[in-house]
């Protein structure tokens, strides 16, 4: 089953999905993002990197990645009804990928799920995490 995606700029987005429902009238979700960090025994570090970066091939709304030998982070926009639902998705991501991109054996050991505009509130008040920039799986 694929998830519809919804791109996020820096425009003109409110963060209430505009996709057509099962009516055809506009549906509920909206972009939550998530900060989901692993941790667990360590690993090489280019074994960490390459199932990182298989994750993120995998699945493109993955924005960054950091990790070390011993811990790893993902952030990302999820696109969903309600805090349950993305945070729901969020705790699946890990282990029903760890196969399929070679990810570590690792346990999530932390969750961050916020709305957009607490996001963007908190990036602008200087106490949030920085704008994901450069996307892509960077090491701490």
């Amino acid at each position: 089953m694929r998830r519809a995606l919804t791109s996020v700029g820096s425009g003109n987005c409110d963060g209430a999905g505009r996709g057509a429902g099962s009516g055809g009238e506009p549906d509920d979700a909206r972009l939550w993002h998530i900060t989901l960090s692993v941790s667990g025994k360590p690993v090489p570090l280019p074994e960490v990197r390459r199932g990182l970066e298989q994750l993120a091939h995998d699945h493109p709304f993955l924005l960054t990645s950091r990790y070390a030998d011993d811990h790893a982070e993902i952030r990302y926009w999820e696109e969903a009804r309600d805090l349950h639902d993305a945070a729901a998705v969020a705790l699946r991501l890990w282990g029903e990928h760890r196969s399929s991109a070679k990810l570590p054996a690792w346990e999530i050991v932390g969750l961050e799920v916020i709305d957009r505009a607490t996001y963007h509130q908190r990036v602008a008040e200087g106490y949030g995490p920085p704008p994901a920039h450069p996307v892509g799986v960077h090491p701490y």
